[in-house]
């Protein structure tokens, strides 16, 4: 027997694109939707209604935290301040070391993973830093996330982040990045053994992808290593870059290119790439200031950009523009990159960023901006059955309140929820049938047990900080207070 929910708002889909319903109701069996519609007559197992809420497809976050949050710590200093957060040359030479055991890197996930149920993320791709490890993730790490993701019911797009050199900061203060070629050759020998543990499972939550860390921390072999295997095995690849200026004159100095011309040299630039940020494209003021050919040279080799608005912004970093890059035809999902792990706040940036880049209220693509939390991250991910509310998709499903005086008066259920609200007012959340989320609630999980565990663990990672940088400096001095603290 089916299960039926009935909201306010449903966001349907038809003939090609989102469309909204009013009082309507999605019928899902199993896994999969029989029914998006006004009136459904027909016997239910389970009904469910949310009343004044908007019902919609789940939320695909394709560059999403895994870790505890440092951009609370790390996006308020300025350049100089700054180097103290990266590895010393000495720390990369002969110190380095892991700050959390795998018991609690497997807790940070958890917490992590948690986080995005509770923001009506359900499909994700994940991204964890790697400067708090001895190098860069291991095939255990993500097997044991994997494990925490199926306990918990969500779709998720895995695999151990690798790298064969990391951003250090020298002993003449200069930044740079120094390579262990054998260090990357075992982690792409982990990110091959888990495309394979994960065909084992056989599960349809659990897929496996190439997650190698940033271009600049690529030697070339290792690129096109990835790349062969992309192709070989058919699998997607998230590489972050064309993600600022440091690395792009980092790649022109160490290749004679830049960045998307090294993707393109490398054999990765096609349909199986996800880009996250993708800012620093020739349009970027602070590259050229105007398009000399990149956006479709994106558009044309059917790339995928995961966009961070919030996280960008947070950065003091902008994608120039939104409509730009959708415009020429480059398809467009998005990311979180950091806490909170909120796809609404990111939307919310994104738009009225857009306002400000174009001079123009006009230019505050709303439903653009839904499309690439939805159908663009299902074109990324090839799965056309992801990210859409139709007969015959996925049952994955998220559904946000909208019933609080806070949440003011009412238009359009999108703007309202995108000027007043955030994602913490989901109150349900479906992946392949199952609800892994309801009433702000996840069965089994203790939010003060949690609580507590994640900020131990944060001060244990801001702590270790002091250790890596190049000058010794105490955590209060890297990390100095919105105001002094007086002592008692």
């Amino acid at each position: 027997m089916p299960t039926k929910v009935s909201a306010r708002y449903v966001l349907g889909f038809d003939k090609g694109r989102h469309v909204l319903l009013d009082n309507a109701c999605v019928v899902y069996r199993g896994d999969v939707i029989e029914f998006v519609g006004h009136s459904y007559e027909g016997p239910v197992d389970e009904e469910r209604d949310l009343g004044d809420a908007l019902l919609m497809p789940g939320l695909i976050d394709l560059d999403a935290l895994t870790d505890i949050d440092h951009l609370i710590l790390d996006s308020w200093a300025d350049p100089e301040l700054a180097k103290g957060y990266q590895w010393s040359e000495d720390y990369f030479r002969s110190r380095r070391a892991d700050v959390f055991t795998a018991e609690e890197r497997q807790e940070i996930r958890e917490y992590a993973l948690i986080q995005l149920v509770l923001h009506g993320i359900t499909t994700f791709m994940p991204i964890a830093s790697e400067v708090h490890s001895s190098w860069a993730e291991t095939f255990d790490d993500v097997a044991g996330m994997a494990e925490t993701s199926r306990r918990l019911g969500l779709r998720g797009y895995l695999g151990p982040a690798y790298r064969s050199g990391v951003n250090v900061v020298l002993a003449n203060g200069e930044r740079s990045v120094m390579f262990d070629d054998e260090r990357g050759a075992d982690g792409f020998t982990d990110a091959l053994r888990f495309l394979d543990h994960a065909k084992d499972l056989d599960d349809p939550l659990v897929n496996g992808v190439l997650l190698p860390c940033r271009i600049e921390t690529l030697g070339v072999e290792l690129l096109k290593a990835t790349a062969q295997v992309s192709e070989e095995r058919d699998v997607l690849v998230r590489l972050h870059s064309l993600q600022g200026l440091a690395e792009r004159q980092h790649i022109l100095d160490r290749h004679g290119v830049t960045p998307l011309e090294l993707l393109d040299q490398a054999g990765m630039l096609n349909g199986r790439l996800l880009i996250p940020h993708a800012t620093y494209t020739d349009r970027n003021p602070g590259v050229h200031g105007e398009d000399r050919g990149d956006l479709t040279r994106l558009a044309e080799s059917g790339a995928s950009i995961i966009h961070c608005p919030l996280t960008s912004m947070r950065y003091g970093s902008v994608l120039d523009s939104f409509n730009a890059y959708k415009e020429a035809g480059i398809n467009i999902a998005l990311g979180t990159d950091s806490f909170p792990p909120d796809l609404i706040r990111g939307i919310d940036a994104g738009v009225q960023l857009a306002k400000i880049l174009a001079g123009t209220t006009g230019a505050a693509d709303v439903a653009g901006y839904f499309d690439a939390a939805t159908l663009g991250g299902a074109r990324a991910l090839r799965r056309p059955d992801l990210g859409r509310l139709e007969a015959g998709a996925q049952a994955d499903l998220v559904a946000f309140a909208l019933d609080d005086v806070r949440d003011g008066v009412h238009d359009d259920p999108f703007r309202t929820l995108l000027l007043n609200g955030t994602a913490r007012q989901s109150v349900l959340s479906v992946v392949a049938g199952r609800t892994i989320m309801a009433d702000g609630k996840i069965d089994g999980v203790d939010p003060g047990h949690w609580r507590t565990k994640a900020q131990k663990l944060f001060e244990k990672m801001r702590a270790a900080y002091t250790v890596r940088d190049a000058r010794g400096r105490t955590s209060d001095e890297l990390f100095p207070p919105v105001y002094a603290r007086l002592e008692r």
